[in-house]
């Protein structure tokens, strides 16, 4: 079992956290340079750990010559397997729109340059759709179409747009909460070979640790919900999303 997305360095005890629930590897996602230097720190410590590094929207008013310099060294470690996240976020409005988008271009074409996936974030205030609209304009227009639309947030036009450009899909816990039926309904319309799993966590904790901190082994509870919910066996949900994480980040 493989968790596709979390803030490992994030957690009090982020190795022993792998111990559990039958996780076998996790993609740490190391979204600003101290964060990079984190995670990477920790896939030198053991080998069931990947990277990921970028920056994130939220982060954005952070990118300058010297940043982007910084992390693309960074990028270079033997561990890290994608960029990012990256992507467009009006939820915290903490970066104006344009520094976003420039952030998230860049990002995109740095994931071109080293064959890597981009890992992407969309997040809105409730009720909008801009965020979900502006994200899928400029993966339109990008030179670059291999990554995740991570923790899916249910917009059936930013699914459909990351669809035909190759994008996978990736649900986090909140597929479990009672009052996420679209997002159910989000998951129904994925192809199975290009649906994964993640926690996010700490953050999103699956149903039945909802308002916990979330831990990457919980990965089993989204798993076997959607499992369920496309009616599969537990099993064979798991060989599919490991298959289809291994392909998209290209590892062992």
């Amino acid at each position: 079992m493989i968790d596709t997305h979390c803030h490992l360095d994030y957690l009090d005890d982020p190795l022993p956290a792998l111990d559990e629930l039958g996780l076998t590897t996790v993609i740490a996602i190391g979204a600003d340079p101290q964060h990079a230097r984190n995670v990477i720190a920790l896939s030198e410590q053991d080998t069931r750990i990947y990277t990921v590094v970028g920056l994130h929207p939220t982060d954005a008013l952070q990118d300058s010559p010297e940043v982007r310099a910084d992390l693309e060294a960074l990028g270079q470690h033997p561990r890290v397997v994608g960029v990012g996240e990256t992507g467009i976020d009006y939820y915290w409005d903490a970066a104006p729109k344009e520094v976003q988008i420039a952030a998230f271009e860049w990002q995109l074409d740095w994931a071109r340059r080293t064959d890597r996936p981009v890992i992407i974030h969309t997040r809105d205030k409730q009720n909008r759709e801009q965020a979900s609209l502006d994200c899928a304009e400029v993966l339109k227009n990008a030179g670059w179409h291999r990554g995740i639309l991570h923790c899916c947030n249910g917009h059936m036009g930013l699914i459909e747009a990351g669809l035909e450009l190759g994008f996978h899909v990736s649900f986090a816990g909140n597929v479990t909460y009672k009052n996420a039926q679209e997002l159910r309904e989000a998951a129904k319309a994925i192809p199975l070979d290009r649906i994964l799993v993640e926690t996010d966590a700490p953050f999103l904790a699956p149903m039945p640790n909802r308002g916990k901190p979330n831990r990457p082994g919980y990965t089993r509870y989204t798993l076997q919900f959607l499992a369920e919910l496309l009616g599969l066996s537990e099993q064979q949900f798991e060989e599919i999303t490991e298959r289809n994480a291994r392909q998209v980040y290209q590892i062992p």
